[in-house]
């Protein structure tokens, strides 16, 4: 435990099990982490080493306006997303410092609350134990609900399982927030990447959701999943104006500063709705063979309609479906890093390539 009073860093405890599924003689298939393993697209890369590398000045925390609209446009484009200001836009350092650092660039701190979901990204708890603020996972909010509510986080497709939240929830969720005055943040780095779900997944910004109010709305956004930039750092948040406008003074004073050629790499990126509807379906594929190996091989996979994990369960302790899988040179992550209510499930990820799916199929189901 440090001195932050932060947990251990998960991914670190599965230094075991990652030996083991080493030890296959056909090697690991590592399944553990959401990082991508395609390749960047050549026009990203192209924007990357443009103009903007040569460019010697400081870039601005802002980013230019051609960025913002850019953002802007795809929002419409890919989401239905209308109404956002381009000065309701910040580009990020990928999402996860904003996921960490978002409750003490809000200004929280003892005695205030976060909502988290049941079973969630880590970094969200992370966030508000930085902040120093308190946190409360709850996926059904009540009428009275805990007190000082300050933000409430939204992961929908999600991370671990996969799951769409439906728009009634989304919206009894923004009402509930904006009764107590709190932030609605929606983890949406998932959004491009829908893969079965019926009715498409929203964004909390959506009409549908907030009637085009963006009020008291954060919409985060990374490119790491749905573009292969996890490299590059590159995301973005857009929403109620008034409250980016308070993140961007914050994040000037401080110097969370995305460099400039990548900006210029993020503005191709949202440019182009072609790369994304690939990717998505190269996923769509890996998630269809690897859920009918895991079936077949007696795991229930549940939710896990859309975005990059299946969400699964022998009906055992998670660390034990870690070690079985390890045996078959597997590496996947116990359910338990996403929050007390996954203790008897596994993540695993569709972030491998086809031939390694493949190869985490054949193991399962004993086929060669």
């Amino acid at each position: 435990m440090s001195s932050l009073n932060l947990p251990d860093f998960p991914w670190d405890s599965l230094a075991s099990a990652r030996a083991r599924a080493e030890a296959h003689p056909d090697g690991i298939v590592d399944l553990s982490v959401g990082t991508p393993v395609d390749p960047v697209p050549q026009p990203i890369r192209e924007a990357l080493a443009g103009p903007a590398a040569a460019e010697p000045g400081y870039p601005t925390t802002h980013g230019p306006a051609a960025l913002r609209e850019a953002i802007t446009a795809s929002l419409e484009r890919r989401f239905g997303v209308t109404g956002v200001d381009p000065a309701a836009v910040l580009p990020t350092i990928g999402s996860k410092e904003l996921v960490a650092w978002l409750p003490t660039l809000l200004g929280l701190g003892a005695g205030d609350t976060v909502v988290l979901p049941e079973l969630a990204y880590p970094t969200y708890e992370v966030g508000a134990r930085l902040a120093g603020a308190e946190h409360v996972r709850a996926d059904g909010l009540t009428a009275a609900g805990p007190a000082r509510v300050k933000l409430v986080w939204l992961n929908s497709p999600s991370n671990p399982t996969g799951r769409v939240l439906p728009v009634e929830h989304l919206r009894k969720v923004v009402t509930w927030a904006r009764e107590r005055g709190a932030v609605v943040a929606s983890d949406e780095c998932y959004l491009g990447l829908p893969g079965d779900a019926d009715p498409a997944p929203r964004s909390v910004l959506h009409p549908e959701v907030c009637d085009g109010d963006h009020t008291g709305l954060l919409a985060v956004h990374s490119l790491s999943k749905i573009s292969n930039l996890a490299g590059y750092r590159a995301g973005f948040v857009a929403g109620d104006p008034a409250v980016v406008a308070n993140l961007l003074e914050v994040r000037k004073h401080a110097g969370m500063i995305v460099p400039r050629p990548v900006q210029a790499a993020l503005q191709v990126a949202v440019s182009d709705d072609a790369h994304v509807a690939e990717q998505s379906a190269r996923y769509d594929a890996r998630r269809a063979r690897l859920r009918a190996g895991l079936e077949k091989a007696g795991f229930t996979v549940e939710f896990s309609e859309a975005g990059l994990y299946l969400w699964v369960t022998r009906g055992e302790q998670c660390r034990a479906t870690v070690e079985h899988l390890a045996d078959l040179g597997i590496l996947v992550a116990p359910g338990e890093f996403y929050g007390p209510a996954g203790d008897a499930y596994v993540r695993v990820a569709l972030t491998a390539s086809d031939d390694r799916i493949d190869a985490a199929v054949e193991r399962l189901t004993g086929s060669s």
